[in-house]
């Protein structure tokens, strides 16, 4: 295993005790390093040039100028901690690849020694650390990363700094010895030599131009934080202006004025939209003194291509000083909106979305109105889209107070629906139970009534007791149904054999003769279904049973089926009834839903048939809706249920069962 010293710098220290090291920041370093560099490239000499890096990344940066060095000398030694593909080659110059264990992953070295001129840069990183309770999330920039060490250009200093890190060089390349005496012998030659003798114009240029660049940086990052400081009191404006506010008007008043205050421009706009809008009326606005108003204005969205393309994309649209038809947005071309233009005198015009979740909310414009060619300068588009998140927020909160507010009027027509239930539920439960306590208690006082009133009594209390056992059943089946605790038992039947048994249950349940005329019009030829056949029974029954209700016994009941679409077979019961008005075809299907009390008192009922039918057809994988041609003309009530995947492997066919609510 190589054996490793201490640092590059302690040894230079123990060697040479009069040097006295330094602070540098990195910043200074850089400097340093290509001022060195550019001074070898500016030269004629054949100079000994050894460079360490900490990192393989680090080097990668300066890569292609040891390219232009190695083609000044053959004696160029380039060491780094391999991270990817670094490591020991010999090529147009040497890289030595060193154990990032070692200390040399500390420091930063760059040595030159020539005939005429010698410079070193020894140096090794200070460790910053935190304070007790201080979070690492304050630790300095890359920039202000402070290290140790000694600059200078005295050639003994160098001549000894050489030494140590050829020995480094040979320590992980040992067969590079024969070319690392070379070297050394080089620096023996020149250790003795007098001071450098060398031009210090590229030296001095390299720094002068290190420090303009680090003015301009320094002057840059000024001016983005005052952009900043700006963006962040327009968002605090109208983030207080949400806080105080949920109103949609409040926030965008203060928010378009001081917008068009903060740029400065000719006229500023803020108003809600969606992409399919055709027009909107614009309301709040911020203008330049000479400006003409759009307040109270139609302003038009379909016709405005500008206004399209944002809200197909999403995206800020800058359209710069231009009197051209046609505007070229990336391939696409856009049509300028002329008539609008020269109709209000805008000369360049920036349009910023305000998007939730892909959603367009509103939108944000910003109008020039000058003579003179105007630029929109990113900065800008970057403030006013911080605004338009904003606002987004503050309309996606608004939305939802309102939302709030409907959902507790919505709670209140639910309570007044429950208090409605209670009271149908209460006269439903109540009617039949009076009738039967009336009946058994005339049977029970009157031992001497005649035979044919006793049975009159019977027949109407055991008519009443079956009211409120479907009653109740209705209630029991649409809890199970809503609350999935169904097993559906899905099986190939045939239709007809249900439509037969909904018939039958029917007309047993109707024994006086009063039902109108019934028609199934359902061929033994259709496909199978793939259903449960006791459910199948139930919706039928349900479904003619409340034909039969609102028809006349003079009337018509029709059920026919068919194909629909190949995979569903369609089940329509059509009557020439009372008919159902168009703005309640969707709403019979309500639980608890009734048609007007006088409907109610003489058919009865508590609405919950229609309810479960819809339950159970979706349940069984198809769907259920009402047509009417108006009040009086009859109605239809289609469904639809998936037809079996086995009619082509001729399976046998089940037997369908009684209904379930029969049970």
């Amino acid at each position: 295993m190589i054996s490793r010293s201490p640092s590059i710098l302690e040894d230079l220290l123990a060697s040479l005790p009069d040097l006295r090291p330094q602070i540098y920041f990195k910043s200074s370093l850089t400097a340093l390093s290509h001022a060195m560099e550019d001074q070898v490239l500016a030269g004629v000499d054949q100079p000994v040039v050894i460079a360490s890096f900490q990192r393989e990344r680090f080097y990668r940066q300066e890569a292609h100028r040891y390219l232009r060095i190695a083609d000044r000398t053959e004696q160029v030694y380039v060491l780094a901690a391999p991270e990817t593909d670094f490591a020991n080659r010999s090529d147009r110059y040497e890289t030595i690849a060193f154990d990032k264990t070692d200390a040399l992953a500390q420091e930063w070295h760059l040595v030159v020694v020539s005939a005429h001129y010698a410079a070193c840069l020894i140096c090794r990183e200070r460790q910053v650390y935190t304070a007790p309770g201080e979070s690492s999330l304050h630790l300095p920039p890359d920039q202000s990363r402070r290290f140790e060490g000694i600059w200078t250009f005295e050639r003994s200093v160098a001549c000894k700094a050489a030494e140590l890190l050829l020995t480094k060089v040979v320590l992980y390349r040992p067969e590079l010895v024969d070319k690392v005496s070379a070297a050394q012998t080089v620096l023996v030659d020149n250790a003795q030599a007098s001071f450098s003798h060398v031009d210090p114009g590229p030296f001095a240029e390299r720094l002068v131009t290190y420090i303009q660049a680090g003015q301009y940086k320094l002057l840059k990052a000024y001016r983005s934080i005052a952009a900043q400081e700006q963006r962040e009191r327009l968002v605090n404006s109208i983030t207080s202006a949400i806080r105080r506010s949920l109103d949609p008007d409040e926030i965008f008043k203060v928010a378009v004025q001081e917008l068009g205050q903060a740029l400065d421009a000719c006229r500023c706009l803020i108003y809600r939209c969606r992409a399919t809008d055709v027009t909107v009326t614009l309301q709040h606005e911020s203008l330049n003194q000479g400006v003409e108003s759009l307040i109270g204005q139609r302003w038009n969205l379909a016709d405005n291509s500008l206004f399209q393309w944002v809200a197909q994309h999403q995206e800020p649209l800058c359209m710069p000083h231009t009197p051209a038809d046609v505007w070229l947005l990336g391939q696409e071309e856009v049509a300028v909106p002329t008539e609008q233009m020269q109709r209000w005198a805008i000369k360049a015009w920036l349009m910023v979305p305000v998007v939730h979740q892909n959603r367009l909310l509103g939108m944000v414009e910003v109008h020039h109105c000058g003579d003179t060619a105007h630029d929109w300068h990113e900065s800008n588009v970057g403030l006013i889209e911080a605004i338009a998140n904003q606002i987004g927020v503050a309309l996606i909160q608004a939305e939802a107070y309102a939302n709030l507010e409907d959902l507790n009027q919505q709670l209140a027509a639910l309570d007044r629906t429950r208090s409605n239930l209670i009271a149908i539920t209460g006269h439903e439960l109540r009617t039949p139970l009076s009738t039967i306590q009336v009946c058994l208690e005339s049977l029970s006082t009157e031992p001497d009534m005649p035979e044919e009133l006793r049975q009159v009594m019977l027949s109407t209390a055991l008519t009443d007791a079956e009211r409120m056992r479907k009653l109740i059943q209705d209630f029991l089946t649409l809890s199970q149904l809503e609350s999935g605790r169904i097993q559906w038992h899905l099986e190939p039947l045939p239709l007809q054999e249900c439509v037969d048994l909904a018939l039958s249950s029917l007309r047993s349940r109707q024994m006086d003769g009063t039902l109108p005329e019934i028609t199934a019009q359902v061929s033994p030829e259709l496909p199978l279904i793939q259903s449960d056949g006791e459910w199948v029974v139930e919706v039928l029954s349900k479904l003619l049973d409340n034909a039969c209700k609102f028809t006349e016994p003079t009337g018509k009941v029709l059920i026919q089926a068919q194909p629909n679409g190949g995979k569903m077979l369609e089940v329509t019961v059509s009557d020439t009834g009372r008919g159902i008005e168009s703005n309640r075809l969707e709403t019979v299907f309500d639980r608890f839903y009734q048609e007007e009390g006088a409907l109610r008192r003489s058919t009865g009922g508590t609405g919950l048939g229609l309810a479960i039918c819809r339950q159970i057809v979706a349940g069984l994988g198809g769907r259920i809706w009402a047509e009417s041609a108006g009040k009086d003309r009859g109605s239809q009530f289609h469904l639809t249920l998936p037809i079996s995947p086995s009619e082509k492997e001729e399976k046998p066919i089940k037997t369908v069962r009684g209904s379930k609510a029969r049970r």
